[in-house]
This record gives C-alpha cells, structure tokens and sequence, in this order.
C-alpha cells in the first residue's frame, strides 16, 4: 500500500524563496501555490523514485503509448494523483500526463471559460460539475459525473498554534475564537473547503447551541487569511504566520499535521447525515451553496482531447490499486463509485459504479 508522501514544492514557493522578498504576514503561504500549481508528470512520487517501467506491455497499453493525458484537479488531490500517475505509466509505458491543481471551480473554468485541452477533471464538490459543466453558456461541457472519495473538513495546526496545549474536540470553537489566534483558509468564491468550513461553523452553532461561533472564530480570520486554495497556506501553518488552517482531513494526514476530530454532525463527512448539513448555506462561486457529504468528482470533459485514455486513467482510480493509494493518502473511498447518469457513462466505467442514490 501506498504511504503517506510529503506534498511536492511548488515553483512558486521555489520563487518565493530564492527572492528572499519578505512581503508581510501569509505572503509566504499565499506564494507557495497561488492559484494553482501547474506540473509535469514524471517517475517521481513524494515518496520517492519510481523504478523504471518494464519495457513489455499489453496491447492495449501499446496502442496509448506516446500520447499526453491532461489531467486539472482540486489541490488536495495533487499528492494522490502524483501517486496515480506514477502507477498508471507503469501499467502503460510511453503515456506522458500533464497535470494541473488548484481550486475546483478555477480548474473548471479554465476548460468551460479558457477553453484549455482537458482529458480528466476532479473537483472537491462533485456538484461543482453539474452547475458549472452540464451548461456552460450555449455549451455543455460534461454529461455525468463520478463520487469516488470522501472527506471531512477540520483545522489543521501544530504543536506551536496559539492555544494548542489547551485545545481539544470539545473546546475547539472557544480556543480558536480567542483572542491574537490567526486563522487562515480557502476564498469560498472558487473553492469548495472555503464555503464548507462556513457551512461547518453555521453547523456547530447549532450543535453546541451557540449562535455566536462563526462569527467569533471569522473575526480571527480576516479577508487577507484567504487563499485560492487551502493546500497554498501550508507553508503558512507549518512557518508559524498562522495558527489553525481550516483544510481536509486528508491534507491533515498527508503533511502529519495535527487536526480537530469535528464530529460528524458538523464535519461534513457522514452521508447519511445530509438533511442535516442540508439545513445551512452560504455563499459559493455561483450563488448559494447548500451544505452536503463532502464527495470528490470525476469527469471527461465532453471536448477531452483523449477520452479513450481518460476512461482509462478514470478506471484506474476507481481500481484496487487505484483506490488503495487513495486510501493512504487520507481518503474514504466509494466502493463502488457513484455514477450520477449511468447510462451516459463510458462503456469501460459502468462497471465499477453503481447509480448514485436518489
């Protein structure tokens, strides 16, 4: 099974490093990734070096062997998908992947707006494709959509966060809601962990009867705590500039970060818990956004420039090995995945879903 990898270094931290340009409090986690962080796949994982493939294959990997599969996803996804692209070159020598990772709806946009080449996209919010994908202006951009993982939102911090000796899962909101704590998290404008941590917060005044934790906790968390993605403000965390980052369980893991175990009335995490969350909504990039399971989305853009490698790559996601680096990477995985339109589904992929629930 796959372990834990460290997050790769952007170019832009790289940047941000070698100028020695000190710009005030989160320029440094907000240089780390900015809005995006655009790579290149290789044989390096964060792990370390993958061996070489083996020069035989079958051939069905021959015939996908020289093309590029274009991949944007959300920026939690990039350590696992590293992970996935290093696995899926061995099963087929000769593919090269380039990929993309920043804000789901960025990354959305850039292929309904920019009109940028894109085989494969995965969001935070699976219902970010529908509303932004299914039509787009006179154009529709996709036509279904998978589930294949969950997540729960939370705050990461260390050993060195203002108020982290005295924190725990009962006391969290007033520790954090304390004066001179900073607070860094996501723009819910383009990113889907910046509306679900405001959705979480309105959930837990509920839960602990306390209508005054959002906005308490968001005065220690100002407008210039947002970035246009969560993972952009780890090296803000990690370097002391801000105490709690509100980010994914998962990210949480995969940079052994400590995290507040939420309970699962108000982390977003449980599906069978959706009436509940349905009960809040906050402002999202398009207009509302009612609270729901956090579930990740898959999709091959209708104008992907290689959908027979898309499915392919899709298929090697949702498979044993696919889901297992998921798995260690922090993830719950669908098992099997949710198809929300089965029978628009590639041929290849019906198999390993089943119909999301009504």
């Amino acid at each position: 099974m796959t372990s834990l990898g460290r997050r790769p270094i952007s170019k832009r931290w790289v940047y941000a490093l070698s100028t020695g340009v000190t710009l005030g409090l989160l320029t440094l986690g907000l240089a780390a990734c900015g809005s995006r962080t655009a790579t290149t796949s290789t044989r390096s994982t964060p792990s370390g070096t993958v061996a070489p493939a083996a020069t035989t294959s079958s051939p069905a990997a021959q015939s996908s062997s020289g093309k590029t599969l274009i991949v944007f996803g959300a920026g939690t996804l990039a350590n696992p998908f590293s992970q996935e692209f290093a696995a899926f070159k061995r099963q087929n020598p000769g593919v090269a992947i380039q990929s993309q990772f920043g804000a789901s709806s960025d990354m959305i946009r850039d292929v309904t707006q920019l009109g940028e080449p894109c085989d494969v996209v995965g969001s935070a919010d699976y219902s970010l494709i529908p509303s932004e994908m299914f039509s787009a202006g006179s154009k529709s951009f996709a036509t279904w959509y998978i589930g294949f993982v969950s997540n729960q939102i939370t705050f990461a911090y260390t050993s060195h966060s203002k108020g982290a000796e005295q924190l725990t899962p009962t006391n969290w909101y007033r520790v954090l809601a304390e004066p001179g704590v900073r607070i860094g998290r996501s723009t819910p404008a383009a990113d889907p962990s910046g509306y679900q941590i405001l959705q979480m917060l309105k959930l837990a005044q509920s839960y602990y009867h306390d209508p005054h934790i959002s906005a308490s906790i968001l005065k220690n968390s100002p407008n210039s705590s947002e970035a246009p993605s969560e993972t952009s403000l780890l090296g803000a965390l990690e370097s002391g500039q801000i105490d709690y980052l509100a980010i994914y369980r998962s990210d949480a893991l995969q940079d052994h970060l400590r995290y507040i175990d939420l309970p699962p009335q108000i982390s977003l995490s449980d599906p069978a818990l959706a009436k509940t969350y349905a009960t809040v909504s906050v402002q999202g990039p398009t207009g509302p956004v009612t609270g729901k399971p956090i579930i990740y989305g898959l999709t091959i853009p209708t104008n992907a420039p290689h959908p027979s490698l898309a499915e392919k790559f899709v298929g090697f996601v949702l498979s044993a090995q696919g889901r297992a680096i998921m798995r260690a990477n922090g993830f719950v995985v669908l098992s099997p995945a949710l198809a929300s339109n089965p029978s628009a589904l590639p041929v290849p992929l019906q198999h390993l879903t089943k119909a999301w629930p009504k």
